[in-house]
């Protein structure tokens, strides 16, 4: 029996979260973690990839670092906009 595919949302990221992106993975001061979901983000501005388990684990620690600033938290919102749907 063949697996059911994934349903993947259908959108990529926006030119202000790609800007978000770029700015985060320029920061020097940006965590590894920021600039993961940051690199994923900006990877899917012009493709169909989605995001890995991986990226959306680190998009997640920044979305609940309440010190990650506005650029890092847009990255990272954007990456998990294009994670495959899971199980409900």
């Amino acid at each position: 029996m063949a697996k059911a595919a994934k349903a993947v949302k259908s959108a990529s990221t926006g030119k202000s979260a790609a800007s978000a992106a770029a700015k985060v993975l320029k920061s020097k001061t940006a965590s590894k973690t920021a600039k993961s979901a940051a690199a994923s983000a900006l990877t899917q501005s012009k493709s169909k990839e989605t995001t890995s388990a991986t990226a959306a684990t680190s998009a997640a620690k920044i979305l609940r670092d309440p010190k990650a600033s506005k650029a890092e938290k847009s990255a990272a919102a954007s990456a998990l906009k294009q994670r495959p749907a899971g199980k409900k």
